[in-house]
């Protein structure tokens, strides 16, 4: 599952390694730490993702629960103050909005 937060960009999965956890993982240092503090994670070279956490399943529902529940924003775009995340947003709205029979804004 991907996950677009405001202030981070996660990729959650299940690897089988770790009874009841899921593997938290991010492209950028310090994202997993944002949505759960005190997260031990790992980084490693060489990888998809290269930053990683096993994060009990329970956390993670909560953590993901708590984010949605937090919404205060109209525009999800907007609301990404982070430059370089702001970018990296846009850049996957504008191939997701080509999933659509006619592009956003067109008649």
């Amino acid at each position: 599952m991907w996950v677009c937060l405001n202030d981070a960009f996660l990729s959650i999965v299940d690897d089988g390694e770790v009874d009841g956890s899921l593997v938290v993982r991010a492209r950028r240092k310090g994202d997993i730490e944002s949505v759960f503090p005190g997260a031990k994670g790992k980084t490693l070279r060489g990888r998809d993702y290269q930053f990683r956490a096993h994060i009990k399943r329970e956390v993670v529902a909560e953590a993901i629960a708590k984010n949605i529940m937090d919404i205060d924003y109209n525009n999800f775009k907007n609301s990404v103050a982070d430059n370089d995340l702001h970018h990296a947003y846009h850049g996957f709205w504008d191939i997701h909005a080509r999933l659509q029979p006619k592009r956003p804004y067109t008649m």
